[in-house]
């Protein structure tokens, strides 16, 4: 039988997640567009995409370098400091985002936010402390639906947002909107990251068991030793080899990231270059409509799915259908068939939960994880955007070099989920 979800505690944990895709979705609509008003590229469209997957790409780097030690110190201080720091670095990096000017600025600002910010790890760690075997992958279930609202909302106010002195000149005629035509949705963000920031200060439980007040830390240490805690011979890791599925999570973030850095650029492209030459509000519009389509599936599907099929199952069946047609078709079609991607999310999360040999060591494992999937990310942008302007400059495979080199990458992840094992049913 099913434990019921915390639902208050799980409820604030994932408005404050929300603030992540937000915080990162929302300069795509524009990112092109602003590389090339800035001179970046000193007038050749074609290397807009080698500028926008480095911007990109540096949240990441700088987060791989940093992820594995907030979650590590989130172990020993709680989880509750660690995500009100990762907030005000979201907010600043937003804000200073908006007054960029230069390419050097744009990268600080990007660093800043990867370097103070470990949330997305210690926010797994927290929600596998206030979850049980049997509601776990219940719980989980909402981090891709989280970050589907994430995508709709900020790519439809970073699109439409974007140069309001142009479409309500009535009230932002200064020319402090002239000069800085991206302001308004960064400091979008920042309200919301600000607004997160409160709210986890005044609502926000701690979930750390060794962080709670004595009763509940002695309930908590005696339920983890009874039922969660150090392996034994009867209750052991169901993951034994911990690096099978922070392997699966890196590559799996790798092509994700690669395919949503990808998008933008082919719709912002000028169309005698390859792309589409799309507005930024078209954009945001298009990444917005894959966002709503994408929750409302992992709402009324997912859990389903996975319930009645396990998660190893659920997994390889999810990577074997990104083989095949979400690269070469429509651009609907290729959102459709992408809102399947999130259902293998929540599968990886389970077992690299169900991994950590206790719920004490939770945050050092989802830092390790976090920190793969940081470094993969970081190359995903850089390498698939730069290979794309690689390709069309060169003419290579008639600029569909990029393509073929994500679908190697799509039959390695096939080949990575056969390794996973079956995680056994309570009772087994």
């Amino acid at each position: 039988m099913k434990t019921p979800l915390p639902k208050t505690q799980l409820r604030l944990v994932l408005f404050v997640l929300c603030t992540e895709p937000m915080s990162a979705q929302y300069v795509f609509p524009f990112i092109n567009q602003l590389i090339k008003e800035l001179g970046i590229t000193g007038g050749d469209d074609r290397k807009i995409g080698y500028y926008a997957g480095v911007i990109e790409s540096l949240f990441f780097v700088s987060q791989a370098l940093t992820v594995l030690y907030w979650s590590r110190l989130s172990d020993h201080i709680g989880r509750k400091p660690i995500l009100l720091v990762g907030l005000v670095g979201l907010s600043l990096s937003n804000f200073c985002f908006g007054l960029s000017r230069t390419f050097w600025a744009l990268v600080a600002s990007r660093c800043i936010a990867g370097a103070l910010n470990g949330n997305v790890g210690v926010m797994k760690s927290v929600i596998g402390e206030i979850t049980d075997d049997t509601n776990m992958a219940q719980a989980f279930l909402f981090l891709p639906i989280v970050f589907s609202v994430g995508t709709s909302i900020a790519p439809l106010y970073g699109g439409g947002l974007a140069k309001p002195h142009d479409r309500w000149p009535e009230l932002f005629s200064g020319s402090f909107w002239v000069q800085y035509p991206y302001f308004l949705p960064c400091i979008v963000s920042v309200l919301f990251a600000a607004f997160s920031f409160f709210f986890t200060i005044l609502f926000f439980e701690e979930s750390l068991p060794s962080k709670r007040c004595r009763k509940d830390m002695q309930s908590e240490v005696f339920r983890t030793d009874a039922q969660l805690g150090a392996p034994t011979d009867k209750d052991a890791s169901p993951v034994p080899i911990l690096m099978i599925p922070i392997a699966n999570y890196g590559v799996l973030a790798l092509i994700d990231m690669g395919f949503f850095a990808l998008l933008p650029l082919l719709y912002a492209t000028p169309v005698e270059v390859g792309g589409l030459g799309l507005s930024p509000l078209a954009i945001g519009l298009y990444m917005s409509a894959f966002g709503v389509g994408d929750g409302l599936f992992q709402m009324l599907f997912a859990a389903r799915v996975i319930d009645r099929f396990g998660e190893r199952k659920v997994f390889c069946a999810v990577v074997q259908k990104k083989v095949g047609p979400a690269i070469w078709i429509l651009i609907f079609a290729q959102l459709l068939s992408w809102t399947m991607v999130n259902i293998a999310y929540v599968v990886v999360y389970v077992f690299i939960t169900k991994a950590s040999p206790n719920k004490h060591s939770l945050g050092t494992m989802h830092g390790l994880s976090q920190t793969t999937s940081s470094i993969t990310k970081a190359l995903g942008p850089a390498t698939f955007t730069s290979l794309f302007a690689f390709s069309k400059e060169y003419n290579l495979l008639e600029g569909n070099l990029v393509y073929v080199v994500l679908l190697i990458l799509l039959c390695l992840l096939v080949i990575l989920s056969r390794c996973l094992p079956e995680l056994k049913k309570d009772g087994e």
